[in-house]
């Protein structure tokens, strides 16, 4: 086989391919047997027709079809594979020569990757949360855990954000009663908007036990029309109590026996939460810093191909925790329609960031060595528990260490772009990156209830 590339307009290619007829031939033989195996000619058992005969029944044609069929996107994906082309889009094939005999020659015109040229990606400013634990976080945390093991008192007062209502609620719509909204002693938190409207809690916030309260409410979900007649009797309202912080409490709370063991443990905890939180910010705004830089439109094809290669990536990681892509939908209450902009909003932006990245690689000659190479496939072949060359071999086999290769020294391009922004915090002030590196001293440490985030 043979191939040349010729580069067109509109980010397309045209692969020229050329495969000489005695190569061609064991494709054809293959073909002229599974023929055989369909016709029937009297005298013959199926399988048995005789190629020449099924030459003179139905032309040459017939036979070269099915070869074509089953060849030439193998002789395709070979040419892609040896002239290194970043393909988007399902070519288009067209055969000039070979159609009845001879040499077949065909032409596969594709589009690809487009390459572009940005600036400014050596200074980009990224503005992420303060990856240092504060005293406010350590107080709310310390709140939280304390709420755990709070105690619950009857006050006469009336009813204020974070009180415990005992209520009898009765609501209806078009004189129907809701079951799910319809009960007795329910005990309510005020203020946490706890089943999704709003009046509810704006109702009972100051109501006193024995008050009735009525009133409507929209309905939560926005395609109902009808709005919603609520009824609650107040039987009860109590408070939280909290217990004071001291080492009884964090004997209660905690495997520790003081409250400075206590302190320092979910000041470490917090400390690696605002770490990688920051981290993940960094990532974020750095990915929409980059796409920023995209000054042209992204065509259709690549929206489509980074469509699905975030698709397929989704289903994989859905598929290793049990749950198809239709649970998934209906556990969310998404709709295919709305599943399918939420993935072109996201590859919208990924596209962008991709070629960016490409094109920093280009520009700052950021190649992957073989021994970086080696150290991916090193991650893969122990998860695989085989041999470092058994993979690159199947690897190679499969036409997969480019692709692999080029994921690397994109994310080579990502690192060189983060290790020269500009980071901040919200008030803008510098933040040091080695604050930015995740610490595990305490990921082993026993869960105390703390974990409310």
């Amino acid at each position: 086989m043979n191939a040349t590339l010729e580069t067109l307009e509109d980010n397309k290619v045209k692969l020229s391919i050329t495969i000489e007829a005695a190569e061609f031939e064991p494709q054809l033989d293959a073909a002229y047997k599974a023929i055989s195996k369909e016709v029937r000619l009297p005298g013959f058992r199926p399988g048995k027709v005789p190629r020449k005969l099924i030459e003179q029944q139905y032309g040459p044609e017939m036979a070269r079809e099915e070869a074509f069929r089953k060849a030439l996107p193998e002789y395709y994906s070979k040419a892609v594979y040896e002239n290194d082309v970043d393909v988007i889009a399902p070519p288009e094939i067209d055969i000039t020569s070979g159609q009845s005999e001879g040499d077949v020659i065909f032409d596969a015109v594709v589009e690809v990757r487009p390459k572009i040229s940005v600036s400014g990606y050596d200074s980009i400013k990224v503005e992420i949360p303060s990856p240092l634990a504060t005293d406010d976080d350590y107080n709310e945390r310390l709140d939280g855990l304390r709420r755990q093991h709070a105690e619950l008192d009857g006050v006469d007062r009336p009813a204020a954000d974070d009180d415990h209502v005992t209520i009898d609620i009765k609501a209806v719509i078009d004189g129907e009663e809701v079951p799910g909204l319809t009960t007795s002693d329910y005990d309510y938190v005020v203020g946490t908007n706890a089943v999704g409207i709003e009046e509810i809690d704006e109702n009972l916030r100051g109501a006193s036990a024995g008050d009735e309260l009525e009133f409507t409410a929209s309905h939560p979900d926005e395609t109902q029309e009808s709005d919603i007649s609520f009824e609650i009797t107040v039987k009860e309202v109590q408070e939280s109590v909290l217990p004071e912080a001291n080492d009884d409490f964090a004997k209660l709370a905690s495997e520790f026996e003081t409250m400075d063991e206590l302190r320092d443990d979910l000041m470490a905890r917090l400390a690696d939460v605002k770490k990688a939180q920051a981290q993940q910010a960094l990532d974020e705004k750095t990915g929409e810093a980059l796409a920023a830089l995209v000054t042209d439109d992204i065509s259709d094809a690549l929206l489509e191909d980074e469509m699905e290669n975030r698709a397929q990536d989704m289903q994989m990681r859905m598929q290793a925790q049990g749950i198809q892509l239709e649970q998934y939908l209906q556990i969310t209450g998404t709709s295919p329609e709305q599943f399918r902009e939420q993935l072109r909003e996201q590859a919208e932006v990924s596209a962008r960031v991709d070629l960016v990245l490409r094109a920093v690689a280009d520009a700052e000659n950021l190649e992957v060595s073989d021994e970086k190479l080696d150290e991916e496939l090193m991650i893969l072949a122990t998860q695989l528990d085989q041999p470092l060359e058994s993979i690159r071999e199947q690897l190679e086999a499969a036409g997969r260490l480019k692709p692999i290769r080029s994921d690397i020294r994109i994310r080579t391009a990502l690192e060189w772009v983060t290790e020269r922004a500009e980071i901040v915090d919200e008030d803008g002030n510098a933040v040091d990156r080695e604050l930015l590196e995740h610490d595990h001293d305490h990921d082993d440490h026993a869960d105390h209830g703390s974990e409310e985030e």
